[in-house]
């Protein structure tokens, strides 16, 4: 090995000594940048001609661990879910209030039947009449105030959607813009680092609102998908999503698939080819804010919303609600006779019978639909009772057909009574193969009147209109009652109607009929409830008070604000470990940047040592030859 060459890798030593402290400079000053990742020399060994072999610095290396930030990306998605759905479950229990406090609605329920109890005790008195009164538009107030709440909720979750979509659509851009930028550089290419730095932190980003799956190629090319398969990055091109506002919601707003039918803001994906795709129909994201506000706005909350309206419509159907048993038919086939003259739309026909192939007892609902667009009514399976729809307008010879067609396959027939019985009256009984015992059939109408001479009245109304619980192509009834129920204006212009039931013969001022029939119904009286409120299901529904079922609701709801918060800290928890093990690689440690510096600094001098003594060497034999 020559003398030249040994100066020839010295100086390569120098240069490549020269790199690295450029290299720590850069990991020190940026040791607080958020998603800069310490880098280190890349070096290799070059052949020197002769003995030895020389240095050079090719560029510079990333350090990192791949598999940890792929799952850092992953919990960061649930942490974004988690985080969400913790705040804004968070913020109903403040729409519901604390329990036990003033304006709740345990506390209204509670001083509503209070009232009703002090009227009972004294019929005539128009000052607890008009206490009671005042207690029912209390309770009615506050189940509005409770929905205003609830689809202010939603109508925030909503815009967070569109707000959170176009968050991701810059991300992605990034992402898409540096893989351009990339293209042609080398992976240990200084400037290639500083953008995949910015990439990864764009990747960061965009995982808290949506699931994120990165695949890098071979050219340094990053690929997002989400779980579900959808592309959402490849290489210079990005999808874009598409959201568009519906405004303030309401009950009655919500998601379609059919967007003429759709209710709330539209979000929609456009892949790179042009394609658009609905996001909440195909399931495209399953973590992160926007999946975790879809399902607020789509599910959470609208069974939120639906459950105080289960309450409106019990506090409206309890007080107004009169079921009538029909008259039992002798012989055979031996059945029941039903008046159907008062049915309204959305009251019922009520049929008990047993399949006696089984031994099982079953009920059939038969619901008076006007609209026909709602039909057939939709059943869930091993629903208890079966709803079969029909419409009442129609005529009764169109009545029965329809009847007989929807349950022929249960063994029962359907016919008009022969006279003396009125016009409207049916007969319900087996079809003469002794498969099926009918057990009961009574029909639940709606008493439309104060002063109908019966105990029941129309207490609560929907708005200006009575309460029946009717279906239309657009809905139930009930959907949104809790917005606009309100006390009877013709109870309000009259308390005594309170008490008041017949004006012929008139009612006693001593009576309590009517008093202590409000009582009981909302006291001690059992109704059934729907399984769209999340309690009970649809082959066993929860049945019980109103008190019992107000209090189940809530305090579901209190659960699930806990269980969302629980997760939401040990997402926290799982994220900060994750974090911690991703720094411990990737993020610059001065103290091991201060040891590389001595280490260069001590291989400066030594490679300049060397220089030095092969100059001394070299002025020596240049003497010597003189």
């Amino acid at each position: 090995m020559g003398l030249g060459s040994a100066l020839a890798t010295a100086m390569a030593g120098l240069r490549s000594n020269q790199a690295a402290l450029s290299i720590i400079s850069s990991n020190v000053a940026n040791s607080q940048t958020p998603g800069y990742v310490t880098q280190n020399p890349t070096q290799v060994e070059l052949a020197s001609g002769g003995y030895g072999s020389s240095v050079q610095t090719t560029g510079v290396n990333r350090q990192l661990d791949i598999f940890i930030q792929s799952q850092l990306r992953t919990e960061t998605s649930g942490a974004g879910y988690a985080n969400q759905m913790a705040n804004i479950l968070s913020q109903l229990q403040t729409v519901y209030g604390n329990p036990g406090g003033d304006g709740t609605l345990e506390t209204m329920l509670s001083n509503f039947t209070s009232a009703l109890q002090s009227l009972s005790s004294n019929p005539g008195d128009q000052s607890a009449q008009k206490v009671a009164l005042s207690a029912a538009q209390s309770l009615a107030a506050q189940l509005n105030t409770t929905t205003q709440g609830i689809q202010t909720l939603r109508t925030n979750v909503d815009q967070d959607i569109g707000n959170s979509a176009a968050q991701a659509n810059t991300y992605m851009s990034q992402i898409a813009d540096i893989n351009s930028r990339l293209q042609g550089l080398s992976p240990t290419d200084p400037m290639a680092a500083t953008l995949m730095d910015q990439r990864d932190n764009a990747v960061n980003e965009l995982s808290k609102l949506v699931d994120v799956r990165a695949v890098t190629d071979s050219s340094n090319q990053v690929s997002l998908f989400t779980n579900s398969g959808i592309q959402l990055v490849g290489g210079g091109l990005a999808s874009s999503f598409v959201y568009s506002s519906a405004g303030v919601l309401n009950a009655n707003a919500q998601y379609d698939s059919n967007p003429t039918k759709s209710g709330v803001g539209s979000l929609n994906i456009r892949l790179p080819n042009g394609a658009n795709m609905d996001v909440v129909a195909n399931n495209v994201i399953s973590s992160g804010q926007i999946a975790a506000d879809l399902k607020l706005r789509d599910q959470t909350l609208v069974q939120a919303q639906t459950q105080v309206d289960q309450l409106a419509a019990t506090l409206s159907s309890g007080a107004s609600d009169q079921t009538t048993a029909g008259t039992p038919v002798a012989g055979t086939p031996a059945g029941f006779d039903v008046d159907t003259s008062n049915i309204l739309p959305g009251n019922t026909i009520n049929l008990t019978y047993t399949d006696t192939a089984t031994k099982t007892q079953r009920q059939i609902s038969i619901v008076n639909v006007k609209d026909p667009a709602a039909l057939p009514l939709q059943n869930a399976a091993n629903a208890n009772p079966q709803m079969i729809g029909v419409d009442f307008s129609a005529g009764m010879g169109t009545v029965v057909s329809q009847l007989n067609a929807a349950l022929g396959s249960n063994n029962l027939h359907v016919s008009i009574a022969p006279p003396p019985a009125s016009g409207s009256t049916l007969r319900v009984t087996d079809d003469g193969t002794g498969n099926a015992t009918v057990n009961a059939v009574s029909t639940t109408t709606t008493v439309q009147s104060p002063t109908a001479g019966v105990p029941q009245l129309p207490l609560f109304t929907d708005g200006a209109s009575l309460y029946t619980g009717a279906i239309s192509g657009s809905g139930s009834q009930m959907t949104g009652l809790a917005g606009r129920i309100s006390v009877n204006t013709a109870l309000l212009a009259d308390p005594s109607k309170l008490s008041t039931y017949s004006t012929s013969p008139p009612t006693a001022a001593s009576d309590n009929t009517r008093s202590d029939f409000l009582f009981k119904q909302f006291t001690t009286a059992n109704f059934s409830y729907s399984p769209q409120t999340g309690l009970g299901s649809a082959a066993a529904p929860l049945k019980g008070t109103v008190g019992s079922y107000l209090q189940q609701f809530i305090s579901q709801q209190g659960n699930a604000s806990t269980l969302a918060n629980q997760l939401q800290q040990g997402q926290s928890v799982v994220v900060s470990t994750l974090q911690q093990k991703f720094d411990s690689t990737a993020k610059v440690n001065i103290d091991t940047e201060m040891s590389n510096l001595i280490q260069v600094q001590n291989s400066y001098a030594a490679n300049a040592h060397i220089m030095s003594v092969v100059q001394s060497m070299m002025q020596t034999l240049l003497q010597a030859q003189l």
